[in-house]
């Protein structure tokens, strides 16, 4: 296969091995503790989860990548990156280890949810920091080969992470101190491999840094704005961002409803319902994989445009026929056709963006894109804390999400017949 053949040219070289070892110590214990911070707040026994307190931790998880993310480069441009791993991961590792014990502790919330916070605002430089350091490893004639891989690995790490987080925590009699000790173990594994690692071997090049730290952070913020104008001036991009924003927030709200379930309607003990969404995680997961298969063969037929209303639509339809039941298997069905869904009309979003901005203002779109897909995400879970009754059952929530995914297909079909989106494939598609 060509994946396995470029892996192993890459895999000659030492010192992306090294860096490649880090990222996959790292973003596995990512998908650990998220999944340690997920299933306490809403299948400890000793909690009564909600849809509030549900929002609030995906605020905890998400914000800080949409806040600090556009930012975070500025830093990463004056400290050695190689110290960014060891000490961020270091870190990272103590902040678990306080998360553990506040878990144990009677303590007022907001003093968990801080030290959650504090370990995924960390991990905003460190996982931009291993992105930057790539061309430090590897020769350009390899950088995009590797620029493909080394991401598609550390996401595997981290589901394969959350998947041995579920499965300790159901061994472990449920114990979700357990869950973020070994989060807080790997976390403190990827700072050693870091070591394996020169001190300056990463960059930055102390020449290339700009002298002013406010200075620095004034121009990424003048940068930023200068990104939404040149979007403003691309309608095509902004059409497709405005379009995945709002099937995000469907998304978003649809995964809170799907917590509540498996947690109070489909199960009588917490183990139970932590299979459960397990299982619906997977199915989701699936669905992403089989969107990166079917989407650059039905672009090439519906144009990018045509593509993603016809997903709307499907959603629009299946959505409810599936979710109006609150039943497990139809529900689980749903989990699937959602996750194809969202990620066919974000390999769309993706190529648009691509396709339609300018190389010089790519970076800062796309600074702008993780913003709004996170926020979206997050948003939604407030609005669905707000609609979502304790057992997740809301005829409500689902119809007026249906509306929102017709609304949606029904606006796409009109940009496409006015013409803002090419017919054809226009461009690669990228995951």
């Amino acid at each position: 296969m060509p994946v396995v053949r470029d892996l192993r040219v890459l895999l000659r070289l030492t010192n992306f091995r090294r860096l490649l070892a880090v990222r996959l110590l790292s973003q596995s214990a990512d998908g650990v503790y998220q999944v340690a911070l997920a299933t306490y707040v809403v299948f400890s026994p000793e909690k009564e989860a909600s849809p509030g307190a549900i929002a609030a931790a995906m605020a905890v998880l998400l914000l800080p990548y949409s806040l600090i993310g556009p930012f975070a480069g500025v830093l990463l441009d004056r400290w050695p990156r190689r110290q960014i791993f060891l000490h961020g991961n270091l870190l990272r590792a103590v902040l678990a280890c306080c998360t553990a014990m506040l878990m144990l502790a009677p303590v007022p919330e907001w003093l968990f949810y801080a030290s959650a916070l504090c370990v995924t605002a960390v991990n905003r430089f460190v996982l931009a920091g291993l992105s930057a350091a790539l061309p430090r490893v590897v020769d350009e004639e390899r950088l995009v080969m590797a620029n493909s891989l080394s991401p598609t690995a550390g996401t595997l790490a981290a589901t394969a992470g959350g998947g041995l987080a579920f499965a300790v925590r159901i061994t472990a009699s449920d114990s979700d101190v357990v869950v973020v000790l070994l989060g807080a173990t790997l976390y403190l594994c990827a700072a050693l491999a870091s070591l394996r690692m020169g001190r300056e071997l990463l960059g930055p090049d102390p020449d290339l840094v700009q002298p002013d730290l406010m200075a620095a952070l004034a121009s990424t913020a003048r940068g930023l704005v200068s990104g939404v104008r040149h979007l403003a001036e691309r309608r095509t991009a902004a059409r497709a961002l405005a379009a995945m924003t709002m099937l995000r927030f469907c998304y978003g709200a649809l995964t809170v409803m799907v917590l509540m379930l498996c947690r109070y309607a489909w199960s009588e003990t917490e183990s139970e319902g932590l299979k459960l969404l397990g299982l619906a995680v997977a199915l989701s997961g699936a669905g992403f994989f089989a969107a990166a298969v079917i989407t650059p063969w039905a672009v090439g037929r519906l144009g990018q445009y045509g593509w993603m209303a016809t997903l709307a639509g499907a959603a629009a339809i299946l959505e409810p026929a599936l979710a109006l039941t609150f039943a497990p298997v139809p529900i689980l069905i749903a989990a699937f056709v959602l996750g194809l869904v969202t990620q066919g009309a974000k390999i769309s979003t993706d190529t648009v963006v691509q396709t339609s901005i300018d190389d010089e203002f790519r970076g800062r779109v796309f600074s702008l894109y993780d913003m709004l897909f996170n926020v979206a995400f997050v948003g939604a879970a407030g609005v669905t804390a707000w609609m979502l009754p304790p057992d997740g059952r809301s005829v409500p929530l689902v119809l007026l999400l249906a509306a929102l995914y017709g609304l949606g297909a029904a606006t796409l079909l009109r940009w496409r017949r006015t013409g803002g989106s090419p017919r054809k494939g226009g461009g690669r598609c990228f995951t």
